[in-house]
């Protein structure tokens, strides 16, 4: 199968390089970068440039831009693609690509479209710190749009054989408001944790708990921007509820209220020994 990458940053390049070093696929790259193009090539992120010339010959095209330059993208590739190709992305929120997705299917209805969501990242972005390793026990999202179920088992079968330990195929909708709070928040959270003054003053005073807490606050901005506004509504929710249960914190502390404030701890504590549970006996079903 030939396989496009069209980004190599961090989720391109590592696609690139674990499908060039796991798989037996031709993968094609391609970057408005020439220095990601060059370093692409070191790290064998890729066997061939994209070209315009080539690109007609793929069975797989990966999007992997941040959300306005993937807009973009498919607007100009799907025109060069045979038929029966598969295009697919790997943006962070699915409704608004998903909508496009739709609508090109209409207009290229000899195309199938998938949209996905590898579960996996770190706090650097670019091809330099990309690791044929990174999909490692990760979960792969999948959104179908226009393609059969024969292509997402295969996508589903490409995903599991690179890496990823498990297939979550779910809809645009519940795609957002669920990564809202497991991603986004986070980030989000991490970003205002940094900004007290006390952040200048932590060493020798920080452990596990802080580098935890603050290793997300390390991010691209351009990008980190556009998926959180691009996601405002669900994310905005997800900040509402955790002002709330801060407030609750606040209230018991300036209360000197030890019961309360020991109660809103064990109940922290006994959801997140809940969701570990759930977690578990979700991975001994599969």
């Amino acid at each position: 199968m030939n396989i496009a990458i069209i980004g190599l940053g961090l989720i391109g390049g590592s696609l690139g390089r674990v499908l060039c070093k796991k798989t037996d696929h031709t993968v094609f790259a391609n970057d408005i970068d020439a220095k990601a193009m060059s370093l692409g090539r070191l790290l064998s992120a890729y066997h061939q440039p994209l070209t315009n010339d080539n690109i007609g010959q793929m069975d797989l095209v990966i999007v992997s831009l941040y959300p306005e330059a993937l807009k973009q993208s498919l607007e100009e590739i799907c025109p060069l693609l045979k038929k029966g190709a598969l295009v697919m992305d790997c943006c962070g929120n699915k409704r608004q690509v998903v909508r496009q997705m739709k609508a090109l299917s209409q207009k290229y209805p000899h195309l199938e479209f998938i949209s996905s969501h590898p579960m996996a990242g770190r706090e650097f972005s670019g091809v330099s710190h990309s690791t044929a390793s990174l999909f490692d026990k990760a979960s792969m999202i999948l959104v179908p749009v226009s393609a059969s179920l024969k292509t997402t088992q295969r996508i589903k079968e490409l995903s599991l054989s690179i890496g990823f330990n498990s297939v979550v195929i779910t809809t645009a909708k519940e795609h957002d408001r669920i990564i809202a709070y497991t991603s986004q928040l986070a980030h989000i959270v991490s970003s205002s944790y940094m900004k007290s003054p006390t952040a200048t003053s932590v060493m020798g005073f920080s452990a596990g708990s802080f580098r935890d807490m603050t290793r997300v606050a390390r991010l691209s901005p351009e990008m980190w921007s556009e998926l959180t506004i691009e996601n405002a509504d669900f994310l905005v929710q997800e900040i509402d509820n955790i002002i709330n249960n801060l407030t609750d914190y606040k209230k018991a502390l300036k209360n000197a209220d030890k019961e309360q404030m020991k109660k809103l701890l064990a109940d922290g504590n006994e959801k997140k020994l809940l969701s570990e549970k759930m977690r578990r006996s979700k991975i001994n079903e599969e």
